[in-house]
Protein backbone atom coordinates (compact mmCIF):
# COMPACT_ATOMS: atom_id res chain seq x y z
CA UNK A 1 0.00 0.00 0.00
CA UNK A 2 1.57 3.50 -0.99
CA UNK A 3 0.38 6.37 1.08
CA UNK A 4 1.25 10.16 -0.10
CA UNK A 5 0.88 13.29 1.90
CA UNK A 6 3.06 15.57 -0.06
CA UNK A 7 0.03 16.99 -1.88
CA UNK A 8 -3.43 15.57 -1.40
CA UNK A 9 -3.59 12.91 1.02
CA UNK A 10 -3.88 10.06 -1.22
CA UNK A 11 -3.81 5.93 -0.44
CA UNK A 12 -5.02 2.46 -2.24
CA UNK A 13 -8.51 3.04 -0.79
CA UNK A 14 -11.51 5.29 -1.02
CA UNK A 15 -11.86 7.35 2.56
CA UNK A 16 -15.02 8.66 1.00
CA UNK A 17 -16.72 5.33 2.18
CA UNK A 18 -16.37 6.42 5.64
CA UNK A 19 -19.38 7.17 7.30
CA UNK A 20 -19.93 10.67 8.09
CA UNK A 21 -17.60 12.70 9.64
CA UNK A 22 -15.49 11.35 6.74
CA UNK A 23 -12.95 14.27 7.52
CA UNK A 24 -12.30 13.60 10.99
CA UNK A 25 -11.16 10.40 9.69
CA UNK A 26 -8.82 11.85 7.42
CA UNK A 27 -7.33 13.94 10.04
CA UNK A 28 -6.67 11.32 12.06
CA UNK A 29 -5.12 8.99 8.62
CA UNK A 30 -3.08 12.25 7.92
CA UNK A 31 -1.68 12.76 11.63
CA UNK A 32 -0.90 8.58 11.86
CA UNK A 33 1.19 9.49 8.39
CA UNK A 34 3.12 12.50 9.63
CA UNK A 35 4.45 10.92 12.98
CA UNK A 36 5.79 8.58 10.56
CA UNK A 37 5.45 4.96 12.41
CA UNK A 38 5.50 6.48 16.31
CA UNK A 39 2.60 6.25 18.43
CA UNK A 40 0.15 9.12 18.75
CA UNK A 41 -2.01 9.78 21.96
CA UNK A 42 -5.71 9.24 22.08
CA UNK A 43 -5.29 12.84 23.90
CA UNK A 44 -3.42 14.77 20.83
CA UNK A 45 -6.36 13.31 17.99
CA UNK A 46 -8.68 14.57 20.60
CA UNK A 47 -6.93 17.76 20.15
CA UNK A 48 -6.30 17.61 16.26
CA UNK A 49 -10.16 16.82 15.87
CA UNK A 50 -11.67 19.41 18.04
CA UNK A 51 -8.64 22.12 19.07
CA UNK A 52 -9.50 22.93 22.61
CA UNK A 53 -13.21 21.94 23.11
CA UNK A 54 -13.39 18.30 23.04
CA UNK A 55 -17.01 16.96 22.94
CA UNK A 56 -17.79 14.58 26.50
CA UNK A 57 -17.32 11.70 23.89
CA UNK A 58 -14.28 12.85 22.42
CA UNK A 59 -12.12 9.28 23.44
CA UNK A 60 -15.24 7.31 22.55
CA UNK A 61 -15.33 8.49 18.91
CA UNK A 62 -11.96 8.80 18.77
CA UNK A 63 -11.76 5.02 19.20
CA UNK A 64 -14.61 4.65 16.20
CA UNK A 65 -12.93 6.77 14.03
CA UNK A 66 -9.64 4.13 14.56
CA UNK A 67 -12.33 1.04 13.82
CA UNK A 68 -13.50 2.45 10.75
CA UNK A 69 -9.93 3.21 9.69
CA UNK A 70 -8.68 -0.33 10.01
CA UNK A 71 -12.01 -1.67 8.32
CA UNK A 72 -11.04 0.21 5.41
CA UNK A 73 -7.07 -0.68 5.68
CA UNK A 74 -8.32 -4.43 6.10
CA UNK A 75 -10.56 -3.98 2.49
CA UNK A 76 -7.70 -2.05 0.52
CA UNK A 77 -5.54 -4.76 1.54
CA UNK A 78 -7.58 -7.93 1.27
CA UNK A 79 -6.55 -8.90 4.94
CA UNK A 80 -8.65 -9.29 8.49
CA UNK A 81 -9.15 -6.34 10.68
CA UNK A 82 -7.57 -8.27 13.34
CA UNK A 83 -4.43 -8.64 11.00
CA UNK A 84 -4.76 -4.74 10.78
CA UNK A 85 -4.98 -4.26 14.31
CA UNK A 86 -1.58 -6.43 14.81
CA UNK A 87 0.54 -5.10 12.19
CA UNK A 88 -0.11 -2.29 10.55
CA UNK A 89 -2.53 0.10 12.62
CA UNK A 90 -1.55 -0.70 16.44
CA UNK A 91 -2.80 0.15 19.72
CA UNK A 92 -0.22 0.42 22.73
CA UNK A 93 -2.24 1.72 26.04
CA UNK A 94 -4.09 4.87 24.98
CA UNK A 95 -1.87 5.94 21.73
CA UNK A 96 -2.09 4.57 18.40
CA UNK A 97 0.53 4.10 15.40
CA UNK A 98 0.61 3.45 11.89
CA UNK A 99 3.49 0.93 11.00
CA UNK A 100 4.15 1.44 7.30
CA UNK A 101 6.79 -0.22 5.90
CA UNK A 102 10.02 2.76 4.72
CA UNK A 103 9.46 3.53 1.36
CA UNK A 104 5.46 3.33 1.38
CA UNK A 105 5.08 7.13 2.00
CA UNK A 106 6.08 9.79 -0.22
CA UNK A 107 7.22 11.76 2.49
CA UNK A 108 10.26 8.77 3.04
CA UNK A 109 11.53 9.38 -0.27
CA UNK A 110 11.45 12.91 0.18
CA UNK A 111 13.25 12.82 2.95
CA UNK A 112 16.55 10.64 1.30
CA UNK A 113 16.45 12.89 -1.44
CA UNK A 114 17.28 15.71 1.03
CA UNK A 115 19.93 13.39 2.98
CA UNK A 116 21.47 12.12 -0.57
CA UNK A 117 22.21 16.21 -1.06
CA UNK A 118 23.08 16.64 2.45
CA UNK A 119 26.01 14.25 1.38
CA UNK A 120 26.56 15.90 -2.17
CA UNK A 121 26.83 19.37 -0.76
CA UNK A 122 29.19 18.26 1.89
CA UNK A 123 31.11 16.54 -0.25
CA UNK A 124 31.22 20.00 -2.32
CA UNK A 125 29.28 18.07 -5.09
CA UNK A 126 26.66 20.84 -6.18
CA UNK A 127 25.79 19.20 -9.57
CA UNK A 128 24.55 15.89 -7.54
CA UNK A 129 23.22 18.31 -4.80
CA UNK A 130 20.79 19.68 -7.51
CA UNK A 131 20.03 16.62 -8.46
CA UNK A 132 18.65 15.47 -5.51
CA UNK A 133 16.51 18.68 -4.23
CA UNK A 134 15.43 18.32 -7.85
CA UNK A 135 13.92 14.80 -6.92
CA UNK A 136 12.83 16.19 -3.56
CA UNK A 137 11.04 19.05 -5.38
CA UNK A 138 9.03 16.49 -8.05
CA UNK A 139 7.71 14.65 -5.00
CA UNK A 140 5.44 17.53 -4.31
CA UNK A 141 1.64 17.52 -5.78
CA UNK A 142 0.49 20.86 -4.33
CA UNK A 143 0.11 21.62 -0.79
CA UNK A 144 0.68 19.20 1.90
CA UNK A 145 -2.08 17.62 3.01
CA UNK A 146 -3.77 19.84 1.23
CA UNK A 147 -7.46 18.20 0.81
CA UNK A 148 -7.57 17.50 4.79
CA UNK A 149 -8.73 19.48 6.98
CA UNK A 150 -5.90 20.98 9.63
CA UNK A 151 -6.78 21.32 13.51
CA UNK A 152 -3.72 22.93 15.44
CA UNK A 153 -1.19 19.87 14.62
CA UNK A 154 -1.69 19.41 11.03
CA UNK A 155 -1.54 23.09 10.89
CA UNK A 156 1.63 22.77 12.45
CA UNK A 157 2.81 19.90 10.36
CA UNK A 158 1.63 21.60 6.79
CA UNK A 159 3.78 24.84 7.94
CA UNK A 160 7.02 22.74 8.29
CA UNK A 161 6.34 20.98 5.51
CA UNK A 162 5.74 24.10 3.54
CA UNK A 163 8.56 26.17 5.00
CA UNK A 164 11.12 22.75 4.27
CA UNK A 165 10.42 23.09 0.75
CA UNK A 166 10.22 26.32 0.36
CA UNK A 167 14.30 25.50 1.84
CA UNK A 168 14.90 23.13 -0.88
CA UNK A 169 13.84 25.86 -3.67
CA UNK A 170 16.58 28.17 -1.94
CA UNK A 171 19.29 25.97 -1.22
CA UNK A 172 19.22 24.55 -4.82
CA UNK A 173 19.07 27.75 -6.47
CA UNK A 174 21.96 28.94 -4.32
CA UNK A 175 23.52 25.32 -5.79
CA UNK A 176 22.56 26.46 -9.42
CA UNK A 177 24.40 30.00 -9.07
CA UNK A 178 27.19 28.40 -7.88
CA UNK A 179 27.34 26.41 -11.20
CA UNK A 180 26.74 29.46 -13.18
CA UNK A 181 23.16 28.62 -14.37
CA UNK A 182 21.77 32.21 -13.32
CA UNK A 183 20.25 32.88 -16.90
CA UNK A 184 18.35 29.21 -16.14
CA UNK A 185 16.99 30.53 -12.69
CA UNK A 186 15.86 33.60 -13.72
CA UNK A 187 12.12 32.68 -14.55
CA UNK A 188 11.51 30.78 -10.91
CA UNK A 189 13.20 33.38 -9.07
CA UNK A 190 10.89 36.18 -10.80
CA UNK A 191 7.88 34.06 -9.56
CA UNK A 192 9.18 32.81 -6.08
CA UNK A 193 10.01 36.68 -5.18
CA UNK A 194 6.21 37.44 -6.27
CA UNK A 195 4.88 34.64 -4.62
CA UNK A 196 7.20 35.74 -1.18
CA UNK A 197 7.64 39.27 -1.34
CA UNK A 198 9.18 39.46 2.32
CA UNK A 199 11.58 36.86 1.83
CA UNK A 200 15.04 38.58 1.51
CA UNK A 201 17.45 35.20 0.42
CA UNK A 202 14.97 35.16 -2.53
CA UNK A 203 15.44 38.80 -4.00
CA UNK A 204 19.13 38.56 -3.39
CA UNK A 205 19.76 35.78 -5.49
CA UNK A 206 16.93 36.95 -8.21
CA UNK A 207 19.41 40.59 -7.97
CA UNK A 208 22.74 38.43 -8.18
CA UNK A 209 21.33 36.10 -11.08
CA UNK A 210 19.88 39.17 -12.86
CA UNK A 211 23.29 41.06 -12.28
CA UNK A 212 25.48 38.37 -13.68
CA UNK A 213 22.90 37.77 -16.60
CA UNK A 214 23.91 41.31 -17.48
CA UNK A 215 20.66 43.20 -16.23
CA UNK A 216 22.03 45.32 -13.52
CA UNK A 217 19.19 47.55 -13.80
CA UNK A 218 16.31 45.41 -13.22
CA UNK A 219 18.72 44.15 -10.32
CA UNK A 220 18.56 47.37 -8.62
CA UNK A 221 14.90 47.66 -8.93
CA UNK A 222 14.45 43.99 -7.36
CA UNK A 223 16.20 46.03 -4.87
CA UNK A 224 13.61 48.75 -4.49
CA UNK A 225 10.70 47.04 -4.39
CA UNK A 226 11.71 44.74 -1.78
CA UNK A 227 12.44 48.08 0.47
CA UNK A 228 9.31 49.75 -0.73
CA UNK A 229 7.18 46.52 0.32
CA UNK A 230 9.16 45.97 3.54
CA UNK A 231 9.02 49.87 4.50
CA UNK A 232 5.32 49.57 3.56
CA UNK A 233 3.97 46.57 5.25
CA UNK A 234 6.24 45.59 8.46
CA UNK A 235 8.03 48.98 8.84
CA UNK A 236 12.21 47.62 8.31
CA UNK A 237 14.33 48.22 6.06
CA UNK A 238 16.04 45.32 4.20
CA UNK A 239 18.49 43.19 6.23
CA UNK A 240 22.39 44.83 6.03
CA UNK A 241 23.54 41.57 3.74
CA UNK A 242 20.72 42.61 0.93
CA UNK A 243 21.75 46.57 1.58
CA UNK A 244 25.75 45.32 1.33
CA UNK A 245 24.84 43.50 -1.72
CA UNK A 246 23.26 46.91 -3.88
CA UNK A 247 26.23 48.35 -3.12
CA UNK A 248 28.04 45.72 -4.67
CA UNK A 249 26.08 45.76 -7.47
CA UNK A 250 26.40 49.49 -7.89
CA UNK A 251 29.54 49.71 -7.82
CA UNK A 252 29.77 46.33 -10.02
CA UNK A 253 32.08 44.82 -7.45
CA UNK A 254 34.13 41.98 -8.76
CA UNK A 255 33.32 39.39 -5.80
CA UNK A 256 30.01 39.13 -7.39
CA UNK A 257 31.38 37.28 -10.44
CA UNK A 258 30.95 33.83 -10.67
CA UNK A 259 33.90 32.47 -9.28
CA UNK A 260 36.28 30.16 -12.43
Amino acid sequence: MKFSILGPVHVSFDLMEVKPPAHKVRQILALLLLNDSHYVSISSLTRELWAFEPPKSAVTTVQTYIVQLRKLIAGGLGISSAEVSKEILQTSGTSYRLQIPEGSLDLHDYRKSLARAEVAVTDGLDREAVDSWERAEGLWRGDAIADVEHGPLLRAEAASLRQSRLSVKERRIDAQLRLGLHHSSLAELAGLVQAHPFEEGLHAKFMLALYRSGHRGRALQVYHDLRKAMVRELGVEPSPSVQQLLQEILSSDGSLELAR
